[in-house]
């Protein structure tokens, strides 16, 4: 009797890791900044500047994110499933980011001369951190429902249309332009174990010996920002 053998699909484990990392570290910026503007933690000008380049580079990642499907895998969904998706409200969801993160971008040089005022201002610090939490808060809501919506509606294309090559050249346009030293420890911090030993065997040594060469200085960075 004859057999068939499946289609190899795409393998979205990079993305779906991606997605869980821009949600997570908004959602928890979101709260440090609401204990920042309510007082309930200690705050000075070095962790304000190191918050501000943390916040520059989620930002930079996110809008690269949804720079590259505007620009590299919209076209490739489009031309291997052409009618079967439209996928105008994701780009206009993309569009409507890039207010939020300049938002962001502005607020955090703002916390920084706040800090830099001195501690004579408090006031001032305190109204700065308030805006600036309700924008990762509106960041974080949007990226939520947007995320949810485009893994629930593309990802099965992917898999059914998208040719492994295709879908490789998509991952190598992403990877180019994005702070790999910021964003790989960060793949690191939320992937789960399971996701992890995944990405060990795709990658191979490189990635262990990466992530040792980049675990250290943005560990550091995180316990600034974050603490502990």
């Amino acid at each position: 009797m004859a057999t068939t053998t499946p289609h190899p699909e795409p393998n979205l484990i990079g993305f779906r890791i991606n997605h869980r990392t821009m949600r997570s570290d908004t959602r928890r910026l979101a709260e440090l900044l609401s204990r920042m503007a309510a007082g309930q933690i200690a705050y000075d000008r070095r962790r304000a500047t190191a918050l501000r380049t943390y916040l520059r580079l989620l930002c930079d990642g996110i809008h690269h994110h949804h720079r590259m499907e505007d620009e590299v895998l919209w076209p490739v969904l489009e031309q291997s499933a052409g009618a079967e998706i439209d996928l105008r409200e994701l780009s206009d969801d993309h569009a409507a980011l890039d207010p939020v993160l300049d938002e962001i971008r502005v607020a955090a040089d703002d916390l920084v001369a706040a800090y830099a005022s001195g501690p004579s201002e408090p006031g001032r610090v305190h109204t700065v951190a308030r805006g600036l939490a309700a924008a990762l808060a509106q960041l974080r809501d949007v990226l939520d429902e947007h995320i949810e919506e485009e893994e629930r509606l593309i990802f099965p294309i992917i898999r059914r249309y998208v040719s492994v090559a295709d879908w490789h050249a998509v991952e190598r346009a992403v990877r180019k332009g994005g702070a790999l030293r910021f964003e790989l420890p960060r793949i690191e911090r939320y992937a789960r174990p399971e996701e992890l030993d995944e990405l060990r065997r795709i990658a191979g040594p490189v990635l262990r010996l990466m992530l040792v060469a980049l675990r250290p200085g943005f560990r550091r960075r995180e316990a600034t920002v974050f603490g502990g």
